[in-house]
């Protein structure tokens, strides 16, 4: 039998991710959205944590190249059509039941809402080192 156990810290946990992703997001420009779904401190992996989001990807928007740090991600596509390419690797499109993972490290140079006029969803997933940045964005590039 399982004991009862409180989310309560885990939801704080899981804002303040959401919150830096949301930042890091905001603060490049870009126009996706991020809401929280479930955030998880893995018992049998100490220091890593599970969190899962959706993403909304409005049409044509695209995000700032970005890395994930040390973390796993998985990315299923729920709605619409996403092109995406991670570095060293072809560009990539996935349709709704369509997935993507990105190896800890990777970095991720594309992820687009393919349409014009419809938006797309994703539902991430991140096994990562708890309480780091789930997404941090490349530096802008200087002008020249």
């Amino acid at each position: 039998m399982s004991k009862p156990h409180s989310h309560s810290g885990a939801r704080g946990a899981l804002l303040g991710a959401v919150l830096a992703l949301s930042a890091a997001i905001g603060a490049a420009g870009a126009h996706e959205t991020v809401k929280p779904l479930f955030q998880q401190a893995l018992p049998n992996v100490p220091g890593k944590t599970f969190t899962t989001v959706i993403v909304d990807f409005p049409p044509g928007v695209e995000a700032v190249p970005h890395r994930h740090g040390d973390a796993f991600v998985y990315a299923y596509v729920l709605s619409g059509v996403v092109r995406s390419q991670l570095e060293g690797e072809p560009v990539k499109t996935y349709q709704a039941g369509q997935f993507w993972s990105e190896p800890p490290g990777a970095h991720h140079l594309a992820t687009v809402n393919a349409s014009a006029t419809a938006p797309a969803r994703l539902l991430v997933t991140f096994v990562a080192d708890t309480g780091v940045a789930l997404k941090v964005d490349d530096a802008p590039a200087a002008a020249h």
